[in-house]
């Protein structure tokens, strides 16, 4: 069966036993580090599942970035303040398009007073944007007219990541291809990792392509 601890686990051991350097989105934008590894978790949902996920990193010695959406069922402030606490970076996972109906200001401010709420438990440097897949408005769409800068924030991973040197794996949908069926979790780097035989299903075959070192972007 995928997707579950044990699985991850042999994942992030294999990552480590290829040399593999694992950074936080932060520290990937102040670094130039090759042969490197970002562990984005959004929380969507069941924040005590993330937390888990934080420990077993965290017992590894490696860290990742945790996104916090602004609802109940993923801000849970014990644990945000957790897994901060463990070395890992918290940052904001906002949907504020989409709560606001698509009203661009109203969603300005929305973005502002949730981002101060969570930057009093933690300190907050990056934000990613929620897909709300159901939703009509895109909410990368705020920043049409507003720039996440000017609030310190040093990077989105959809604006400041150069996909063109980094290969993007997501588990949309509980498998490693379902970007193809994903409405916002794409990037249109995905055409060329599919030519170059860069797309994996489930995590056993991720395994199996770095065991047999394949995992490289051409």
């Amino acid at each position: 069966m995928d997707f579950t601890i044990k699985i991850y686990e042999q994942l992030i051991k294999s990552l480590i036993k290829q040399g593999y350097t694992f950074q936080t989105f932060t520290e990937y934008l102040n670094s130039n580090l090759n042969k490197v590894v970002l562990l984005r978790h959004d929380v969507d949902l069941l924040p005590q599942n993330s937390l888990r996920f934080a420990k077993i990193q965290s017992e590894l010695s490696i860290n990742g970035t945790y996104y916090f959406r602004a609802v109940p069922e993923s801000w849970d402030e014990d644990i945000i303040k957790e897994i901060a606490d463990l070395g890992h970076e918290v940052g904001y996972h906002y949907e504020n398009m989409d709560t606001c109906n698509g009203d661009i200001d109203k969603a300005w401010d929305d973005f502002r007073c949730h981002l101060d709420k969570l930057r009093e438990l933690v300190e907050v440097k990056t934000i990613c944007m929620h897909g709300s897949p159901r939703s009509k408005f895109d909410n990368k769409e705020i920043w049409n007219k507003y720039d996440y800068r000017s609030l310190q924030i040093t990077g989105e991973p959809y604006y400041d990541v150069n996909f063109d040197e980094v290969l993007y794996l997501t588990d949309t949908g509980r498998r490693w291809d379902g970007w193809k069926t994903s409405v916002r979790d794409k990037v249109s780097q995905q055409i060329n990792w599919i030519k170059q035989d860069l797309v994996y299903h489930s995590t056993d075959d991720i395994i199996s392509a770095l065991n047999n070192n394949q995992y490289q972007i051409k």
